[in-house]
């Protein structure tokens, strides 16, 4: 539902209820909502409430082909090439393929420049922009062999990265990145944060200058509170989240105050608080209607995330169009429980890790009612005072019940999806079960 102290642009509604109806009387993976829905007299905001929820295994089940509206031939969109076919990395589900259409995407992502007034100012369809991320997610692979920068260009980005796991770099890898800033010089890097944390303690420890874009923006992955005290040692440059997903594009963008706020002219997003209980009603899932998107329409798709609704509903940057949050609260395979059952994010639980000292990397899994294992990498000698740290830490967060193990490792590798996930339970949590 649509809460009242949100404000949006003119035609949102009008927006909604088209894409609903459409999708409803329209486009096959939507056939059996129909029953769902109270009718059009009633308020869109009702109508959407009333809905399913549209997950990954729905979008398997058919095909990209069953989300494409009347009058669109996929196959002829594919022959043309107005359209292609693009996998996702598989973090909320697995892997599904998605239509891609290049045209909404870069249509999205402008719209949500004007939500922060760095981007707004550095960004244009021409900036040079580099990009540090994992090549499973965006780039190309090339574990066997280090790729020439000329191969890593592609129109106005440079891919600093060409393998898949970040374990595997060495010094030299990490000098070219460096040195490729500095003759790039890009307006913009865009960085997952677990790789850009990985070449700051690089640099800090060699004491190594690197230059400095105009911004950073994160994207693909939760930046911990760790990960950006290691990069704020090495960079000076402002700092912002870009929050979206393949299917959906750019959902929310954080302001220079530090909020997070959404792109309206792009997308419908619904909010389902949690119980009481578990963090609700200003802690939820977010569900995103795509606008604008010709080929391939998105209604109410569970991006997999928790966030925390901005309580006060507005935000010093002055920026009032759409939802405002205070924070991105983590991907719902994230989360963990306490020992009596209560829902921790994986904000929660980074900002009680974030308080140990001297640790690298960290990586928590749950592995049973009150058991977790927290596995380190850290230069500290002292382990039995760590060790009594972070059980202190732990405790606050789970309970005086909580037991703990701990391992130490050089580093800590992504999982298969080529990203990092630094906190979860070993067994299946049903968010559904803990939503309002």
């Amino acid at each position: 539902m649509v809460n009242n102290i949100w404000h949006f642009p003119g035609d949102y509604q009008k927006k909604s209820r088209e894409i609903l109806e459409t999708a409803l009387n329209s486009i096959a993976g939507y056939r059996s909502w129909r029953a769902y829905d109270p009718g059009p007299d009633f308020p869109v905001d009702v109508r959407y409430a009333a809905m399913p929820v549209l997950k990954k295994k729905d979008i398997r089940e058919h095909t990209p082909r069953g989300f494409v509206p009347p009058g669109r031939d996929m196959q002829a969109g594919l022959d043309s090439g107005e359209i292609s076919l693009v996998k996702t990395s598989g973090t909320t589900d697995v892997s599904v393929t998605n239509i891609w259409y290049q045209p909404w995407w870069d249509g999205s992502e402008r719209a949500s420049w004007q939500l922060n007034s760095y981007v707004a100012k550095l960004a244009s369809d021409s900036h040079p922009e580099a990009i540090l991320a994992n090549p499973m997610n965006v780039g190309i692979i090339s574990d066997d062999i280090d790729l020439p920068m000329e191969k890593r260009r592609l129109s106005r980005f440079l891919y600093l990265n060409e393998k898949s796991n970040p374990v595997a770099w060495v010094p030299a890898l990490m000098d070219r990145m460096v040195r490729e800033l500095s003759i790039f010089r890009p307006v913009i890097l865009e960085a997952n944060p677990s790789l850009l944390a990985r070449l700051c303690r690089y640099l800090a420890a060699s004491g190594q200058q690197v230059y400095q874009p105009g911004l950073i923006v994160f994207t693909y992955e939760y930046p911990t509170q760790l990960q950006i005290k290691q990069i704020k040692r090495v960079f000076q440059s402002p700092l912002v989240s870009s929050y979206g997903s393949t299917e959906t594009g750019y959902v929310f963008m954080q302001c220079e105050a530090g909020k997070f706020h959404q792109n309206s002219e792009g997308c419908r997003v619904d909010f389902q608080p949690l119980k009481k209980e578990h963090g609700g009603p200003d802690i939820g899932r977010i569900l995103v209607t795509t606008f604008n998107n010709p080929w391939y329409y998105m209604v109410r798709f569970d991006v997999g995330d928790l966030v925390r609704i901005d309580a006060e509903g507005k935000c010093t940057c002055g920026r009032n169009s759409g939802i405002i949050l205070s924070a991105v609260e983590g991907r719902t395979l994230s989360n963990t429980l306490t020992c009596d059952g209560k829902l921790v994010t994986l904000r929660q639980a980074d900002n009680g890790l974030s308080e140990l000292k001297g640790i690298d990397e960290y990586r928590l899994e749950q592995t049973g009612e009150c058991q977790y294992d927290l596995y380190l990498v850290s230069g500290r000698t002292d382990r039995n005072q760590l060790e009594a740290e972070a059980s202190r830490v732990l405790q606050k967060l789970y309970g005086d019940k909580a037991r703990f193990s701990f391992y130490y490792e050089n580093a800590l590798a992504p999982e298969s999806s080529g990203k990092y996930c630094h906190i979860k339970a070993l067994f299946p949590i049903v968010i559904e079960d803990y939503l309002e």
